[in-house]
């Protein structure tokens, strides 16, 4: 028996604001092994990636500035 998909409303745990997850999106979750639902809007989403993103490269700065300040 196929899995059905119909489209889903989630509130976002961020902001507040209803998304759809779409039975084409959740087709495509599935499809990569994913099994929990989205709790963020793509808009979240892409702001806590940016956030994220924007970390890890100033963390990686920060670490070879340490590097080389010690070299010196």
């Amino acid at each position: 028996m196929e899995k059905t998909y119909e489209d889903i409303t989630i509130v976002c745990k961020d902001c507040g604001k209803e998304f759809v997850f779409e039975a084409g999106q959740q087709r495509h979750f599935d499809s990569l092994g994913f099994t929990n639902q989205p709790v963020r809007c793509k808009e979240c989403r892409d702001k806590k990636k940016a956030e994220r993103n924007n970390h890890e490269t100033n963390d990686f700065t920060r670490s070879h500035q340490d590097d080389y300040s010690q070299a010196a």
